[in-house]
């Protein structure tokens, strides 16, 4: 009995180290990782509208393959023609459904209707990433949030 008592004093007194440190590193590094994503934003709003006119949203889908799907969203004075996006946030598998942040596959949705985008699986006429539909779809319905976010904006 005094063994495990002695473990357990032991285990206690090593997580309350370690979660010290932790919360330590957190309070050291939450202002620059903040500052970073800020520095990010601003970088990606530049960046969408391609130095046309317009309007930029950040959109969000949780239906990715690997989780939320976040973009930075430029979309022309109508606010519902896209310009481009840059993706903010997203954890897809290398190789396959990161292609989303390629120009091959975010070039198609230039020039494209937000309310109505579909991939060509779904009637629609963006051409989903091969063996990665699911992550085609989430960008779809990013852009979707994003004009959503853009119009309650206004």
């Amino acid at each position: 009995m005094k063994k495990i008592l002695s473990l357990v004093v032991s285990l206690t007194l090593i997580s309350g180290v370690c979660a010290a440190v932790l919360a330590y590193v957190n309070g050291i590094t939450a202002e620059p990782i903040k500052a970073t994503a800020a520095k990010a934003r601003e970088a990606a709003k530049a960046a969408v509208l391609c130095g046309e006119d317009g309007f930029t949203a950040e959109g969000r889908c949780k239906d990715g393959y690997g989780g939320d799907i976040v973009l930075m969203v430029g979309f022309k004075k109508d606010k519902k023609t896209v310009i481009s996006y840059k993706v903010l946030q997203a954890s897809e598998t290398p190789g396959l459904g990161m292609k989303l942040k390629t120009p091959e596959f975010a070039g198609q949705f230039a020039g494209k209707d937000a309310t109505s985008l579909k991939v060509k699986k779904d009637g629609g006429d963006i051409e989903a990433i091969t063996a990665a539909t699911i992550t085609s779809r989430a960008v779809c319905r990013a852009i979707e949030d994003a004009r959503r976010n853009l119009a309650e904006a206004q």
